[in-house]
């Protein structure tokens, strides 16, 4: 068979076009799926910002699949979210499968701890009453037994219900804690069905913190994914982000309260030590729990004594008196002298696998308190509560050059796109390029095909104070212009703040008038879960949501339900993160200008995020405002609305009551 072009598939009177009567030729659609033909067929790497509309999943999917069954080449594909994968599996792919007349495979690959293990679902029965205490946990696993039965997945998504942790966590799959060849459920193992699929497959489909987790994993010479030839990240935009929090540390008291209570808990007496009698090592968990105690009472006392507004960075290896990693290893010690006595090679994989979470936990302690770790930053959170959660966290200084060794420099074929990739006018990728490492790129910025200047007006009032000059009167203002706005749409409308603490004062301003008018609101400071919001929008047309930083991205609501989105603040981070704090002083330690160079773009990608909620179809219809006054007083304020689309833009003064300005 010939090898076929994507305009083959996607062009004028290609196999989608034949099988879709209205089906609307978009160019852009087919550039892109072109330039990702090209990018693998050289190879090379490829960088794509795609508008909303663009088809990008399409765009790289077919050229994706021409390559893996005609080139027999191997293909990732990384997203940021559950709701793209799901459409890339439910939808686009089966859609794809019915036109193209090449026949393909893709599967979604899930981290091992995603799938039951049968061995360890009967070893878990079997000392079931040492182990849990209460009625629920002995409910959940009777309700695990079953399922494991029925279930042709054997993953944790399968179950219709969301099992406690210490439930999964005795049943899930672990690297550890397998038997291999000698399990006697072996030929029956979900999680080996699962690996036979993905080695076979010619797509896979991951998320961004698999695909991280398992380039860590390969520096390190393991690996959990097959060698393959391309990879494609869609939602690029977030790869920095998780790329930084799955390339660094993460350590906290009630993690490793957790793990201490699962081997033996005092109280109940139960525990995986107790059901095999390890009496050494339960008195070692003891010794262990009481100097983790010491630990993070001394981690919390030292955030303190810097006070209220302290950001918690821990700027060189901390000299705390600690024997708290000298017991996790006597702790190892003695449950692996324990476990030497159990006969059974079930039970005793068991206690080696905990034996190496023990010893895994000290490790990792030691090496954030010495900050062995080169070119990571450091630091630890205190969230103040009944019982204070203490956390110690690490990550990259600069994700850059380790995705440059570990990716760019050995995948013949990357390809990142987003509709969130560029800052400025003319578009410029110099931003991503330099935060992700990718030095070298074909780039293209292909816009979108709707209709913007007749979908949508950008509203820009001017007569709001400056909110870096004058923060009180800006929140003020700022919250009778929401209302204003909102009374021209009657709802309808998300509000995107940058602060809990500003969003809760306007929920809470505003509630009597919107009743007033039957507006209902949905605060995300009133603790509802984001899908759960975005049900009861929908549901209520004439609703509002006020939402803060999960709303700004990764939210569909097509059609009039969403009216108007009201942009409070310039999106800019707050420079007091420890981890934002030391990547600005590296640039500035660098002769560069932080602000201009990391502030701006970034804030300008979260923005086009903003706006690019409104707009989701043809049919759709609406303003955006930004509330902001910099966007216009500030020369910087041209690159935010010179990213925007191109549409009309009504700078104006509105009616406050009661208000200066």
């Amino acid at each position: 068979m010939a090898q076929l072009d994507p305009a083959s598939i996607l062009g004028p009177g290609g196999a989608v076009a034949r099988r879709l009567p209205a089906y609307e030729l978009r160019s852009q659609q087919l550039e892109m799926a072109q330039a990702v033909a090209r990018a693998i067929g050289r190879p090379g790497h490829l960088i794509v910002e795609a508008g909303t509309g663009v088809g990008k999943s399409f765009a790289y999917l077919v050229p994706s699949i021409l390559a893996a069954v005609e080139q027999k080449k191997k293909i990732v594909i990384s997203t940021h979210t559950i709701a793209l994968q799901e459409q890339l599996l439910r939808k686009d792919l089966p859609f794809l499968r019915s036109v193209m007349p090449q026949e393909f495979s893709a599967v979604l690959v899930k981290g091992r701890s995603n799938y039951i293990s049968l061995r360890r679902l009967d070893v878990a029965g079997a000392r079931a009453t040492g182990t849990f205490q209460q009625q629920e946990e002995f409910d959940q696993l009777g309700e695990i037994k079953l399922w494991a039965n029925r279930t042709t997945d054997g993953s944790r998504s399968d179950l219709d219900f969301r099992p406690l942790p210490g439930v999964w966590d005795a049943v899930q799959s672990e690297n550890g804690n397998c038997l291999g060849r000698d399990c006697p459920r072996n030929k029956a193992c979900f999680y080996f069905q699962a690996r036979r699929r993905v080695w076979s497959a010619n797509l896979l489909i991951v998320n961004h913190a698999l695909f991280v987790t398992d380039l860590a994993l390969r520096a390190a010479g393991f690996g959990m994914l097959p060698k393959y030839d391309v990879a494609i990240f869609d939602e690029a935009h977030t790869l920095e982000a998780v790329a930084g929090e799955h390339m660094g540390l993460q350590v906290s008291n009630i993690g490793v309260d957790i793990t201490l209570a699962r081997l033996y808990n005092d109280r109940s007496g139960k525990g995986l030590l107790s059901f095999h009698r390890l009496q050494q090592a339960m008195d070692q968990v003891q010794n262990a729990r009481m100097a983790a105690d010491d630990f993070f009472e001394q981690v919390a006392r030292w955030h303190l004594r810097h006070g209220q507004n302290f950001n918690g960075r821990v700027r060189r290896p901390v000299d705390w008196p600690d024997t708290l990693c000298e017991e996790l290893h006597k702790l190892a010690t003695a449950i692996g002298e324990g476990s030497a006595k159990v006969e059974n090679p079930e039970h005793r994989i068991e206690l080696t696998a905990a034996q190496g979470r023990c010893s895994a936990l000290a490790d990792q302690i030691a090496s954030w308190t010495g900050q062995s770790a080169a070119d990571q930053v450091y630091w630890v959170e205190l969230e103040e509560r009944a019982r204070p959660r203490i956390r110690l966290a690490s990550a990259p200084l600069d994700v850059g050059p380790s995705l440059r060794k570990l990716l760019f420099d050995q995948v013949p074929t990357c390809v990142l796109t987003s509709a969130t990739l560029c800052v400025g006018t003319p578009p410029r990728f110099d931003f991503l390029k330099s935060r992700l490492g990718l030095t070298a790129a074909e780039t293209h910025a292909l816009g979108s095909p709707f209709d913007y200047p007749n979908q949508v007006t950008i509203h820009l009032p001017r007569n709001l104070p400056d909110p870096s000059a004058q923060p009180q009167d800006f929140e003020r203002v700022a919250i009778k212009a929401i209302a204003h706005y909102l009374e021209r749409t009657q709802g309808k409308a998300f509000v995107l703040f940058t602060s809990y603490k500003m969003l809760d004062a306007a929920a809470r301003a505003l509630t009597p008038w919107l009743v007033e008018r039957n507006i209902a609101l949905f605060a995300q400071s009133d603790g509802l879960p984001r899908s759960k919001m975005v049900e009861a929008f929908k549901a209520d047309v004439n609703s509002v949501i006020f939402g803060a930083d999960s709303f700004w991205q990764g939210v569909d609501v097509p059609g009039e339900a969403l009216s108007n989105v009201i942009i409070v603040r310039l999106p800019f981070s707050v420079p007091s993160h420890p981890l934002l704090e030391a990547r600005l002083e590296d640039i500035r330690n660098r002769g560069g200008n932080p602000f201009v160079e990391y502030q701006v773009p970034e804030a300008v990608i979260k923005l086009k995020q903003g706006f690019g909620r409104l707009i989701r179809t043809r049919t759709d219809r609406g303003i955006v405002v930004i509330l902001d006054p910099r966007v216009m007083t500030k020369p910087y304020g041209r690159a935010f609305l010179g990213s925007l689309p191109d549409c009309p833009r009504i700078v104006e003064q509105i009616d406050l009551p009661g208000s200066r300005g």
